[in-house]
């Protein structure tokens, strides 16, 4: 698997709490959409962890195409979803 699995064709509306860790899926595998449940394990996809620097609303990419990984950057908007 050398390119992730589309989760969805719609970005996901997070609230970050400030403070908090966040792993984002970044193989789509994930059951936890848009976060990691370890579905990963045995690809060479790993999760992005990240501290959230402030308490916001954000929107983070499900079909794993964006340029500016986790936020949605519209990029689903031209993603085709497999059959």
């Amino acid at each position: 698997m050398d390119k992730p699995k589309i989760a969805g064709t719609a970005p996901c509306k997070v609230e970050l709490e400030q403070g908090k860790k966040y792993a984002y899926c970044t193989c789509g595998l994930s059951e936890n959409q848009p976060f990691c449940d370890g579905n990963h394990k045995g690809t060479s996809f790993i999760p992005e962890v990240f501290e959230a620097e402030e308490s916001k609303t954000v929107f983070f990419c499900t079909c794993k195409q964006t340029g500016n990984s986790p936020n949605c950057d519209g990029s689903h908007n031209s993603v085709e979803m497999p059959e």
